[in-house]
């Protein structure tokens, strides 16, 4: 089976943050997401928003690009105000060029 090499872009954040990076995905370059709630803990202990509910996690494939470019932005627009979590794998992926 042919498979492609792509990038796997995992972001785990608040939810009041969902609807601007979801934003940011289609206009820095990605075809698609899958968006589930997330629970977790980690060193930042206190939520911006809190009452908003669960937090967010978003999962995309993409080009080397595209991932580059997205780490970019939400590092810069996020990282300092936001429990923010974002991490790249490399993904063999079946149909790979419709993410592309």
């Amino acid at each position: 089976m042919h498979t492609v090499t792509l990038k796997l872009v995992t972001i785990v954040t608040e939810r009041i943050l969902k609807d601007h990076l979801l934003r940011a995905l289609e206009e820095l370059g990605a075809k698609g997401y899958t968006l589930t709630k997330a629970q977790g803990e980690g060193s930042r202990g206190v939520r911006v928003s809190e009452w908003e509910g669960s937090d967010t996690k978003i999962e995309t494939l993409v080009s080397e690009d595209v991932a580059k470019a997205l780490v970019a932005h939400v590092a810069e627009k996020y990282f300092e105000h936001y429990a923010v979590i974002v991490y790249v794998q490399d993904a063999e992926v079946v149909r790979g060029d419709k993410y592309i």
